[in-house]
């Protein structure tokens, strides 16, 4: 039977686990057999650069952890090796990362998920390791607002290189015609004066 100590020590990983599945927005389990060391330092440099935690815990630890947060679907992938990995913010990080690392190898494998505190199946989670990172995610919104306010600015440099304003709408309003003389003027239709008679 374990020590006070030992039970003690398993309790603090518990309740750790719990709160680190509590607070992350998603999670990743992996079958990490096979992983050298030097492959295992890249992965956790790689993931731990994206915000993700990234540890090896023992089934039966985590499997308390999961019935403490009610992710009790997680508890039939608790077989062999287990890695977890969680993010507190971004939803893709830790399935891109470990779903291409799993292509380079045979036997590191991706075993199950959750998001936002629901059991997720890999299908799910491979449609997580598909989405773009989060810097290209916020290019394409940033290039999306920028496009009418670089269109609005072209226009305006287009005003401003053929005159400014007034010269552009002389340009696009109608040349007025000028309106014929309806009648002669009255100083042009008066008879001219008689010359005087001669005496």
């Amino acid at each position: 039977m374990p020590s006070a100590k030992v039970l003690e020590q398993k309790k603090a990983i518990v309740a750790e686990l719990t709160e680190r599945l509590k607070n992350s927005v998603t999670g990743v389990l992996v079958n990490y057999k096979g992983i050298n060391v030097a492959d295992d330092t890249a992965l956790r440099k790689e993931l731990r650069e994206a915000g993700v935690k990234y540890s090896v815990v023992k089934n039966t630890l985590l499997s308390r952890a999961c019935e403490e947060v009610e992710l009790t679907g997680l508890q039939t992938t608790l077989e062999g090796t287990t890695a977890l990995a969680t993010s507190d913010e971004d939803y893709a990080a830790a399935a891109r990362i470990l779903a291409n690392y799993a292509k380079k190898s045979k036997s590191f494998e991706i075993k199950g998920g959750y998001l936002d505190g629901e059991v997720v199946d890999l299908a799910t989670i491979d449609s997580l390791a598909k989405l773009p990172t989060r810097d290209v995610l916020l290019a394409n919104v940033l290039g999306a607002f920028q496009a009418p306010i670089a269109s609005f600015a072209r226009a305006i440099q287009a005003i401003v290189d053929e005159g400014g304003v007034e010269e552009c709408l002389a340009k696009k309003a109608p040349a007025e015609e000028a309106a014929p003389a309806d009648d002669a003027s009255p100083e042009a239709t008066e008879a001219p004066a008689e010359a005087p008679a001669a005496e």
